[in-house]
């Protein structure tokens, strides 16, 4: 439906999974501020606010002040330093987070330009399934997929076939 506005395979897998778990009656809060991603989700018919680009390693209160069914983290996790009290603040009983794996052909990404734009952690699945375990989630469901790049070597070849990003749907544990 939404196919031909997807800019890349990684939105239309994201959005195919998430609508697996949710639906139209649930609220949705995205960390992280809204980003082309968002705007394929709300186009989707979806309900979601984002938060608003506060570091969430330092004040967690959109988190508790939350009242959204489900919380969205798409590559978010990465970049904080503790992650743990993140997920372990979440006030919703249903997560759907996405995170790059660790490859290793490759170092974790940091930007040259943005402070930001670094990744302080690059997940196994073992160790993001691992932390979502440990802050009182179950994990439901999950899925990886590749991250193929139009490029010509080796690293490129190998983006073909060693998965690239892992997405969880979890429950919290009552």
């Amino acid at each position: 439906m939404y196919e031909k506005s997807f800019p890349n395979k990684r939105f239309k897998l994201t959005i195919e999974f998430l609508k697996k778990y949710v639906t139209k009656n649930d609220t949705i809060l995205d960390l992280g501020v809204s980003n082309p991603l968002t705007k394929i989700i709300i186009d989707s018919g979806l309900n979601v606010t984002n938060t608003q680009g506060e570091d969430l390693d330092l004040d967690q209160s959109a988190l508790k002040k939350s009242n959204a069914t489900v919380v969205t983290a798409f590559e978010i996790f990465e970049h904080l330093l503790s992650p743990f009290e993140v997920l372990k603040n979440i006030q919703s009983d249903k997560l759907v987070a996405s995170v790059p794996l660790k490859l290793w052909f490759a170092s974790a990404y940091r930007s040259s330009t943005d402070d930001w734009d670094r990744h302080y952690h690059e997940f196994e699945d073992w160790q993001f399934n691992w932390l979502l375990e440990k802050t009182g989630w179950k994990i439901i469901d999950s899925q990886k997929w590749t991250n193929p790049i139009k490029k010509i070597g080796v690293r490129p070849l190998l983006r073909w076939f060693v998965p690239r990003y892992y997405i969880v749907y979890a429950e919290k544990i009552k």
